[in-house]
């Protein structure tokens, strides 16, 4: 079950407080990492996920379409970023348009949404990733081919000098704080409230007057957005792809941080991405622990929380509002007696 995103969300101040607390949080900790670079490059690295988290949320949470090509998507991106530049582009022109590919790209590939549901639109997305990741192999002259391209200069600033370091993940906090204001922004907008209905059901949405072809290609083209802008912003960050920085295992790793958040909340994949971004990291020399720990959460989390961390808290609260409440109502029906 899933949350609604209208019906019961926050207003006013209740409903930017949280976005502003983690605004600060996301400029906060590079700074205070800053004197590791490792940790600092982790922080860097799980704001970037946070960022493609919650475009995989508005496709997969908010309209019900699994999309496991999410990664190639940013691997168009990627490519066209870093062949831009090489050919005298500056970065920020380049960003965009390869942006614009990717959202174009993602546009196309979500047509068979329109005919496919469910676990048959998956399977196809599947299929569409791993085309993806073979024309990224193949296509040698553009990219290299499974070598990779390596040695990725970072993007210059104007003025003179080059954005690295903590300037580097300073940027990529204020993208994904955009990223999430953005997200907002839509569930609470009347095309959010339609996503959601084409999400319980598409065939009802559409005999009540929604087309749902045009939605659904809109929520693909904005959802492939977040993944051409994370695309954008890798490459240089790391220095280095290749057609194995893109394939599906890292879709399905997106996927995986929306599911153990919560999908349909605002905050439940960007906590799944905050829990298991900087796992392959912190766990590089233990990949055996990594693997089982993973395995645990997940297990974990279907069991007790089907529907993600989010999902759980949720049924928590009213519990303890009602264990609140409890002897007062007591206290009433005693008086009552």
């Amino acid at each position: 079950m899933t949350a609604q995103p209208t019906k019961d969300a926050p207003r006013g101040l209740a409903a930017h407080w949280p976005l502003a607390a983690f605004t600060v949080a996301a400029v906060l900790v590079p700074i205070l990492l800053s004197g590791n670079r490792y940790l600092a490059f982790v922080a860097g690295m799980t704001l970037l996920h946070i960022l493609w988290a919650t475009g995989m949320n508005l496709l997969y949470g908010y309209t019900g379409l699994m999309p496991l090509m999410f990664a190639g998507l940013a691997g168009i991106s990627a490519y066209f970023v870093v062949n831009l530049t090489s050919m005298g582009w500056s970065f920020w022109l380049a960003l965009p348009v390869g942006t614009l590919a990717a959202s174009i790209a993602g546009t196309i590939l979500g047509l068979p949404s329109l005919r496919l549901k469910g676990f048959y639109f998956t399977l196809c997305s599947l299929v569409i990733q791993t085309v993806i990741t073979l024309g990224f192999v193949y296509f040698a002259s553009i990219t290299n081919g499974d070598t990779g391209i390596s040695q990725i200069p970072p993007p210059s600033i104007p003025g003179g000098g080059e954005l690295t370091g903590l300037g580097y993940e300073i940027v990529i906090a204020v993208m994904a704080v955009i990223g999430i204001a953005v997200l907002m922004l839509i569930v609470r907008s009347s095309f959010g409230r339609r996503l959601a209905a084409i999400r319980e059901d598409d065939g009802l949405a559409e005999t009540l007057g929604i087309n749902v072809t045009y939605q659904k290609l809109a929520a693909f083209f904005i959802g492939s957005l977040y993944a051409g802008v994370g695309g954008a912003l890798y490459a240089p960050y790391i220095g280095f792809i290749s057609p194995r920085s893109f394939d599906v295992l890292i879709s399905m790793n997106i996927w995986l941080m929306v599911a153990f958040g919560g999908r349909g909340t605002i905050w439940g994949p960007v906590f799944g991405a905050m829990l298991l971004a900087p796992i392959p990291f912190l766990l590089q020399d233990y990949y055996t622990v990594k693997d089982i720990l993973y395995g645990v959460l997940i297990i974990a989390v279907t069991i007790l929380m089907p529907g993600g961390l989010a999902s759980g808290f949720k049924r928590k609260a009213p519990k303890a509002e009602i264990a609140k409440d409890a002897p007062s109502r007591q206290l009433d029906q005693r008086s009552a007696a």
